[in-house]
């Protein structure tokens, strides 16, 4: 029986000896989560269809690197994005410096009771959403994004980001609670109707 990770390992080894369908095929089935990963990373599209052409011709020219016996593609994927979302913000970060969003001490307040991400980008809130993911600091935004929206395990975000898995628990948690804050602060009649 042949697992994804097999299928994806021999359409590369199809892709690197000249096969154009091999190609095809990998990028129709890593393309849509790569491009909505880079969209919610960066909040351009046109930005984020760039990651996703220069993760995939890396992949293709060699200039990525693809180890199967390191993990999965599409996490290898993921990870290449992420550094070149990272690579994209550095002068911006240089000339200004994002605030924690969470200084007041407020973090630990969890936000079980909120509906998984991924579900509220089902709805009229998704723009709302977001935004308010575009306004968490990226050592947040990426642990949200890949947990709620790409259903990936603290193992798999941990070697996405280069981080031990208990910075992926602290980050997450805290990129959970800086969002529901942000939302919050959108809905300020709601919350007063609570």
């Amino acid at each position: 029986m042949s697992t994804p990770d097999h299928f994806d390992t021999e359409l590369l080894r199809q892709m690197h000896a000249g096969t154009a369908a091999a190609f095809a095929a990998l990028y129709r089935r890593h393309q849509g989560p790569l491009y909505r990963f880079a969209l919610l990373r960066c909040g351009s599209g046109d930005t984020a269809a760039d990651i996703v052409q220069e993760a995939f011709m890396g992949l293709m020219t060699g200039r990525f690197r693809y180890d199967p016996l390191r993990g999965q593609l599409q996490h290898f994927l993921f990870g290449v994005a992420r550094n070149l979302v990272l690579k994209l913000e550095e002068p911006r970060q240089r000339q200004v410096a994002l605030p924690e969003p969470d200084e007041d001490g407020e973090l630990e307040l969890a936000c079980e009771a909120q509906e998984p991400l991924g579900r509220l980008l089902g709805n009229e809130a998704a723009e709302q959403v977001r935004r308010a993911l575009a306004l968490l600091p990226p050592h947040y935004r990426d642990p949200v994004i890949l947990y709620e929206l790409h259903d990936l395990s603290y193992q798999e975000i941990a070697e996405i980001c280069q981080v031990d898995i208990g910075t992926v628990r602290s980050r997450l948690a805290r990129g959970r609670a800086a969002l529901a804050k942000r939302l919050q602060a959108q809905h300020p009649a709601a919350r007063a109707t609570a």
